[in-house]
């Protein structure tokens, strides 16, 4: 039996302006629409549904997840950029290795982190 990774999925009560927000503070670009108003994200490589609760699914629905990821080559340059583009800064800290990492909230009070690349 084989697994890939098919989709990450937030849910939000506002898609078009949380799928705007990645794309303008996250680089993420809209690779479609949906019917029920939501939007597909590419996240850097990951694959980002964008939606409302979907009144086809029956189990309970919640909005949000924990947290997503992303690797940065100017870790300055992008913590300065999230601020200004209104992130609220939840924790700056090093991780192993050496790492800068910045964790901080985005719409619906989702948590991003963006960790520092040491090459």
């Amino acid at each position: 039996m084989a697994f890939a990774l098919n989709h990450v999925h937030l849910k939000t009560p506002d898609p078009k302006s949380t799928a705007e927000w990645y794309v303008a503070n996250l680089g993420a670009t809209v690779t479609a629409e949906t019917a029920n108003g939501g939007f597909r994200l590419d996240l850097h490589g990951l694959p980002l549904n964008v939606t409302d609760h979907v009144a086809t699914q029956t189990h309970p629905q919640n909005y949000g997840f924990e947290h997503i990821a992303i690797d940065t080559d100017d870790i300055d340059g992008t913590v300065a950029d999230l601020k200004n583009g209104g992130a609220t800064v939840l924790e700056e800290t090093t991780v192993g290795g050496g790492r800068r990492v910045m964790f901080f909230e985005g719409p619906q009070g989702i948590i991003l982190e963006v960790l520092e690349i040491i090459n």
